[in-house]
């Protein structure tokens, strides 16, 4: 038997359950004001259709076992867009090209942050390695162009004639 699950809580948990799966750039944006559909939503970006469908997995399961109720779940058939409906809180897990292309932060930014944790977006490893051997203050040293060996001549064949 389910029991109805607080907003606050709902946003938690689908928060926490996108963390645990290495969800990017988590936004919550309150719509109270502008939906009588739904009073959050939550966004999440996965780097694969497998991750977007795992990340989908665990926020439907975290809410299964906290005795919340998920009303459906689509798009989990190509992951590029998976939508979990939790009533109140409708949670966005898509991949990054996705995400950029429909920008529902653009759409519905006009929503008031609702104040839950929102993780920080993610670097690249590229990024990461320049922050890790980058001197605080001093830009990355460059590497010296990697020198090749000089190419080695051919003996040139001559016809011997057969005078």
């Amino acid at each position: 038997m389910s029991k109805a699950l607080s907003i606050k809580k709902l946003e938690t948990l689908a928060v926490d359950a996108l963390d645990d799966i290495k969800g990017r750039d988590i936004i919550v944006v309150n719509t109270t004001k502008l939906s009588q559909m739904f009073e959050r939503i939550v966004l999440a970006s996965g780097d694969s259709n497998r991750q977007v469908r795992a990340l989908a997995r665990s926020v439907a399961d975290k809410v299964r076992e906290a005795g919340g109720e998920v009303l459906s779940v689509e798009g989990e058939e190509t992951g590029e867009w998976v939508l979990v409906d939790l009533g109140p809180v409708v949670v966005h897990i898509m991949q990054p090209l996705v995400r950029a292309h429909f920008d529902l932060e653009g759409l519905w930014g006009v929503g008031k942050p609702a104040g839950v944790k929102v993780s920080k977006p993610a670097k690249n490893a590229a990024e990461k390695a320049v922050e890790k051997n980058a001197a605080p203050g001093k830009a990355p040293a460059k590497k010296p162009a990697a020198k090749k060996p000089a190419a080695r001549k051919a003996p040139v064949r001559t016809r011997k004639s057969t005078e």
